[in-house]
């Protein structure tokens, strides 16, 4: 599936958890969104670049109660979530209208999400 639209470039499709505990959201085609840099140069790229961050309260309950069906959620041998999916292919909002109110909402429930320093 090629980047063919604003949707699926620039807003999430989900989030992945590194070993550290740090995540990252990536669109459609699993491409980090966003830089947490302030002072970056042409020469940097997304590999250069650490688009990882902690967040408080960015729990797996806290995911289990915004993400609802477990097929949205990928966990690692210790049955910790380490990937999930804001929607699918039968519930993207760009595909059927109805879907946007439900997309929105879990955008926003992670929106405030603050940063750990």
């Amino acid at each position: 599936m090629a980047l063919t639209d604003f949707f699926r470039v620039n807003l999430p499709y989900g989030m992945k958890k590194n070993e550290d505990g740090e995540w990252f959201t990536f669109n459609r085609e699993y491409i980090p969104l966003g830089w947490n840099k302030e002072n970056f140069s042409k020469n940097d790229s997304f590999e250069s670049l650490p688009v990882y961050t902690k967040y408080r309260g960015l729990t797996n309950s806290f995911i289990e109660k915004i993400i609802e069906s477990d097929r949205n959620i990928k966990r690692d041998i210790n049955g910790d979530i380490n990937m999930f999916f804001f929607y699918e292919d039968k519930t993207n909002p760009r595909n059927d209208s109805s879907k946007w109110i439900e997309y929105f909402d879990k955008v926003k429930a992670f929106s405030k999400l603050k940063v750990k320093s």
